[in-house]
């Protein structure tokens, strides 16, 4: 399994940041531009938690099991590894979602003395915020969750220990 790439991570940021300030432009040209939900943040926020929990939950029983305390319990590396598979997919879709919400509150920033389009500019910015948040949690339970580093050299000829 690949690590996540900041630089990709970003990447797809600002590539969907300057579809979304394009896209707004054009909409608001034409028509009404739709609002910014009040949900957005709060779902990304609830979904940056759930992957830090875990991430705080799987660190604590890795380092129980690392210093053999007594009725330790384990972590099944088949759940590791879709934890680290969900932190993946999260933070991608935050990425994009945040460059979404980015691109737009830019653009709303032109409107920022219309109330409702302030409202909308400030719940964009928390989006950005909470979308960065789902990243650094992600990436956090990324780390916790990597195997340390084989050192073949050291281990050739070696017999597996069972």
């Amino acid at each position: 399994m690949r690590e996540l790439r900041i630089r990709v991570l970003a990447g797809v940021f600002v590539v969907a940041g300057v579809l979304s300030w394009a896209g707004a432009r054009l909409w608001n040209s034409i028509g009404t531009l739709p609002s910014v939900p009040l949900a957005a943040p709060v779902v990304l926020a609830l979904i940056a938690v759930v992957l830090l929990s875990t991430a705080l939950s799987l660190r604590a029983r890795l380092r129980a099991q690392r210093e053999r305390r007594p009725g330790a319990k384990g972590v099944d590396p088949l759940m590791a590894a879709r934890a680290v598979v969900f932190g993946q997919a999260s933070a991608l879709v935050a990425a994009l979602v945040a460059g979404m919400y980015g691109g737009t509150g830019v653009f709303l920033l032109e409107l920022l003395d219309i109330p409702v389009r302030r409202d909308q500019a400030i719940y964009a910015g928390f989006s950005v915020l909470a979308g960065i948040g789902v990243i650094a949690a992600a990436i956090f339970l990324e780390r916790v969750c990597k195997l340390p580093e084989d050192d073949d050299q050291n281990h050739q000829g070696a017999e597996p220990v069972a």
